[in-house]
Formats: structure tokens, C-alpha cells, sequence
């Protein structure tokens, strides 16, 4: 059985690509914390703990990540990139990356914003072409 997060990666279920390679995928979370939020997966496992995962996943999905925080540091004016792992509500292991100005930012309990198709595509764009500088 294949997670929501397995269909995105596989073009399946459209998504807000920012960066993608044969082993990981990056994409705007559709609930964002701030503009520029970010999921980043591992593409093929579907372990829903992120220390379950085997030690080149693991390894490799944190690389990618550090790559796609620096791409959104370059296109989202922020302070800094925060990381979250919770991992509680979808079963697939995946990495928040939310553009911070103060520790608030990273409150999961917050109201989320609402971001219209064009906002999250110039993000989801912009993003996209700083990965491609790196």
C-alpha cells in the first residue's frame, strides 16, 4: 500500500515539486507553517520513523535536505531554516523545512496560512532555482 507521500513522489498525486533526485523529493507542504515550507522524503520507503530507515537513506535523505534548506534560505527572506520530525500524520518518514524569523515560526499548533496555486507556484519556482545554483 502506497502512502500519499509515495504517490506525490511518483507524479501520481500533483504536488509543489522544489527539488527532486532518483532518491529523495522535496515539495510545499499544502499547509504551510511559512511561506517556503517544505517536506522533504525519501522516495522509495515508506517507514513512518525516520530512525527506522537504513543507514544510507538516512545519511543520503539528510544531505538532500541540507542542500534543499540552503536553496530555501536562498529564495525565502528568513533568519534561518528549521527542521522538524514528527513523523505522526502521515506514515512516511519526512523532514519539515519551515524559513524561520523567530522560534514561534516552528509552532506546528499555529493556524496554518493560505496560500493561493500562483503564490505556492512563484514559491515552489523560486525555490526550485536556487536548488538548480547549488
Amino acid at each position: 500500500m502506497s502512502t500519499i507521500f509515495t504517490k506525490i513522489a511518483a507524479g501520481e498525486i500533483p504536488s509543489y515539486k522544489v527539488a527532486e533526485n532518483e532518491e529523495f523529493y522535496a515539495f510545499l507542504d499544502i499547509n504551510p507553517l511559512a511561506k517556503g515550507h517544505t517536506l522533504v522524503i525519501p522516495r522509495h520507503v515508506e517507514d513512518d520513523y525516520i530512525f527506522h530507515l537504513d543507514e544510507t537513506t538516512y545519511e543520503g535523505l539528510w544531505a538532500f535536505a541540507r542542500k534543499v534548506a540552503k536553496a530555501i534560505g536562498n529564495a525565502i527572506p528568513c533568519k534561518r531554516v528549521g527542521v522538524a520530525v514528527l513523523g505522526m500524520e502521515v506514515p512516511h518518514t519526512h523532514i519539515h523545512l519551515v524559513p524561520l524569523n523567530t522560534e514561534s515560526d516552528l509552532d506546528f499548533r499555529k493556524k496554518k496560512l493560505e496560500l493561493d496555486k500562483e503564490e505556492f507556484g512563484r514559491i515552489a519556482e523560486s525555490i526550485a532555482s536556487e536548488y538548480a545554483k547549488l
